[in-house]
């Protein structure tokens, strides 16, 4: 395993939540977006001022992504919504499944303006779980039999997609039809991380290619080459590292969230910073992620 580069970033939220995933940057108003999952809350960052707001949510949320000025996707355990960004109100325009005990997890949106997002059982039961894409509110299931899905990013040319299951740690990639974000193809395996630590997490791919993942479980962002090389490891100050962003005027910079879940008081002790919100501290060629055309 490549040597792993000192933390040199600084907290960007010291609230410590449950299960913080599914960040998000709004260039547009310069604000960055993530949900304490377990917590049902949506938090909110401007950058420049640095006014902090929490919405409390009606349900468990995992994605949001932005559709115009107005309005935002959310999607949660009780399917998908728009949001209005001034008002907070939530209106359903979709479903995922019919599966009472699953929450959704993580997703991404596509340069196409499609969605892919997976789904899971509360308890991280085997297998119940799957990954979907969500073109305005027609849904079709691509992958069945999903533990933890996660990683799930797209290449900047859309022509690829990259998605786990953290069960396994079988990080897999797969061509696309780039005007659609579906599959054209059978899924093959882009980097085997089983058994080397921790859990393949959230995702996110930069303008050069490159793969940036949050490593559950090591406290670490790493960082594969198209070809599936791991190239870096960069740390961070909490254990359960879940998800990482491009934020920033430039999207030059990377942030990344974190959990407190599952951990005792003895590991939460252990792990002062576990649940908080970080900039990683160094420059990186990032992107800003498309809108979802609803």
């Amino acid at each position: 395993m490549t040597e792993t580069i000192a933390f040199s970033g600084s907290i960007l939220c010291d609230a410590a939540l449950q299960l913080g995933e599914g960040p998000a940057y709004d260039p547009a108003t310069g604000t960055v977006w993530w949900h304490n999952i377990k917590g049902k809350e949506l938090h909110a960052l401007h950058l420049e001022s640095g006014e902090k707001q929490v919405h409390a949510m009606p349900f468990l949320s995992s994605v949001v992504a932005v559709i115009d000025p107005q309005r935002q996707l959310i999607v949660s355990d009780d399917g998908l919504f728009t949001r209005d960004t001034k008002s907070g109100a939530l209106t359903q325009f979709g479903s995922l499944e019919d599966k009472p005990g699953n929450r959704s997890n993580d997703g991404r949106v596509h340069a196409s303006g499609n969605l892919w997002i997976g789904t899971m059982g509360r308890s991280a039961e085997k297998n119940a779980g799957a990954i979907y894409h969500v073109a305005g509110s027609t849904v079709t299931k691509l992958y069945d039999g999903i533990s933890i899905p996660n990683s799930i990013c797209f290449s900047p040319d859309g022509k690829t997609a990259y998605f786990v299951d953290s069960m396994v740690n079988h990080i897999m990639r797969v061509d696309l039809d780039p005007a659609t974000g579906l599959p054209v193809g059978d899924a093959t395996l882009f980097s085997d991380q089983s058994g080397k630590g921790g859990d393949v997490d959230g995702s996110v791919c930069d303008a050069d290619g490159l793969l940036w993942n949050a490593r559950w479980g090591q406290g670490a962002v790493d960082v594969y080459r198209p070809d599936g090389t791991h190239l870096k490891r960069y740390a961070v100050p909490a254990v359960q590292s879940s998800c990482p962003a491009f934020i920033g005027a430039k999207a030059d910079r990377l942030m990344v969230t974190s959990a407190w879940a599952d951990m005792d008081d003895a590991a939460r002790a252990a792990d002062p910073h576990a649940g908080k919100t970080f900039d990683l501290g160094i420059t990186v060629n990032g992107r800003f992620e498309p809108a979802f055309r609803l």
